[in-house]
């Protein structure tokens, strides 16, 4: 006897056979079978679960009393904490990821001391919650047996150590592997593209290089390194390599084109500060629940919104930018800024099985709020997307719309222009007011300064 027709079942946790996540009535619960009964119970009754969750390591959780969608197989149903925003490890810098790992490691080490390990290291099990990496699986624990190896050592290389060694190594844009390879990158792939000089490194070598040979030596073996037997004092060894290698891969953010935008800006220091102002003053009219700042660069103006408690997810295409955000953001104690990497002219897909386990953007919104400010003109030129194409998609996904509107006479535009034929007669401001309105109410224009711009606040059509 089933009851799913009241709940929906969470397309991403569906191939654990341990318990899924379903919602009802708007609230996100998960299901715990049977099966998982004894390791759900030594993890509430062994300390880790406390001791992760008062670390800040693990989401809390309270049990439910609501009936369970799949009674059969359910022992209990709890209620996580609900994440504000679900983002995705293609969408991170390269620290969120390394910071994501070093939590898992982190945690791993934790669970031997309480008599547990982690079976499972999916990047997807970690979310961004108050500026820190969280796990937010909790049936990611089994009891530790004596002499059992690692299980889930492969898919912490592949969805950590490979990517992170990667974008260290060769390209920061490599991220988007992660994207192409739902279980993480290859370790033969990664191996094929590291330069030679990391077999110098004993950790790289051991963990992907070596790793990787051996994946190929017991591909159609029943026995391989995977069963082989670790005493617990190798296991730690192992994590501990693990650790000191994501350590010390490192990236620097320098060299691309919008990480110095603030520097260069081409109007002056007096219209940027209005233009600061003006935002903040919408900001509070408004008082938007949630805000996503698309081209945010590094977040300054992110910032207004987060600095007044509310959640803002702060949406940048330059690896860079987002990186000298995120670290920004940690190094403010900052609880309400997510930075992440993404590119609005092709924008995260639903992937996974079913197109369906991971979302998209639109599928992740509404956001009450959208800025888009000096955005516009790089969708526009840069990109070729018509005004009435942006409107449409920025529609889809805010309630209120805060937008920037640059003349073709401003010194940005004119640069971009520089190097190709203007072909964009329709780019002018009573254009841009035609196209938009169709989709939103324009609420008020707010020149800024001296500069030409002007800043616009909109609303969604309809009720």
């Amino acid at each position: 006897m089933t009851n799913l027709s009241t709940s929906e079942v969470v397309p991403g946790s569906f191939r654990d056979p341990s318990g899924f996540v379903f919602l009802r009535e708007g609230t996100l619960y998960r299901q715990v079978n049977n099966g998982y009964r004894d390791n759900y119970d030594h993890l509430m009754a062994c300390g880790l679960y406390e001791h992760l969750v008062a670390a800040g390591l693990l989401i809390p959780h309270e049990v439910a009393t609501l009936p369970p969608p799949l009674p059969d197989v359910a022992y209990k149903v709890i209620r996580p904490v609900s994440v504000p925003f679900i983002s995705y490890p293609y969408e991170w810098c390269f620290s969120q990821l390394k910071n994501a790992a070093l939590t898992l490691l982190r945690i791993q080490k934790a669970s031997l001391d309480f008599g547990m390990s982690l079976r499972d290291c999916s990047a997807y099990n970690v979310q961004f919650v108050d500026g820190r990496p969280l796990l937010i699986d909790t049936l990611s624990f089994e009891k530790y047996r004596e002499g059992q190896p690692w299980v889930a050592y492969r898919q912490f290389c592949q969805h950590f150590l490979a990517p992170l060694a990667l974008m260290s190594y060769r390209d920061i844009r490599l991220s988007r592997l992660l994207s192409l390879f739902i279980d993480g990158v290859p370790l033969d792939l990664t191996s094929s593209l590291l330069p030679p000089r990391t077999r110098v490194s004993f950790s790289l070598l051991s963990h992907i290089h070596l790793h990787a040979r051996s994946q190929r030596h017991f591909a159609d073996r029943t026995e391989g390194v995977g069963r082989r037997k670790m005493g617990r004092l190798s296991l730690i060894g192992v994590i501990e390599s693990l650790e000191s290698a994501t350590k010390k891969l490192t990236w620097q953010p320098q060299g691309t084109e919008w990480a110095e935008y603030y520097e260069n800006t081409s109007y002056s220091r007096e219209a940027f500060e209005h233009k600061k102002r003006l935002v903040a003053e919408l900001l509070d009219r408004i008082a938007p629940e949630t805000v996503w700042d698309l081209g945010a660069n590094t977040g300054v103006f992110s910032r207004l919104a987060a600095a007044r408690g509310i959640p803002t997810v702060s949406l940048d295409i330059d690896p860079a930018a987002v990186e000298r955000n995120y670290l920004e953001s940690i190094s403010n104690g900052e609880t309400n800024l997510l930075p992440l990497v993404f590119d609005l002219t092709n924008p995260s897909p639903a992937i996974g099985w079913e197109n369906e386990e991971r979302m998209s953007l639109v599928e992740r919104g509404p956001a009450d709020t959208v800025m888009a400010l000096a955005l516009l003109h790089h969708l526009a030129i840069s990109n070729n997307v018509p005004f009435e194409r942006v409107a449409g998609f920025l529609s889809r996904i805010c309630k209120n719309l805060i937008i920037e509107f640059v003349p073709k006479s401003d010194p940005q535009v004119q640069r971009m222009l520089a190097t190709r034929e203007d072909i964009f007669t329709e780019y002018s401001q009573a254009a841009f007011e035609r196209d938009f309105s169709r989709h939103f109410a324009i609420v008020e224009p707010l020149p800024i300064g001296d500069s030409g711009r002007v800043l616009y606040r909109m609303r969604v059509n309809g009720p």
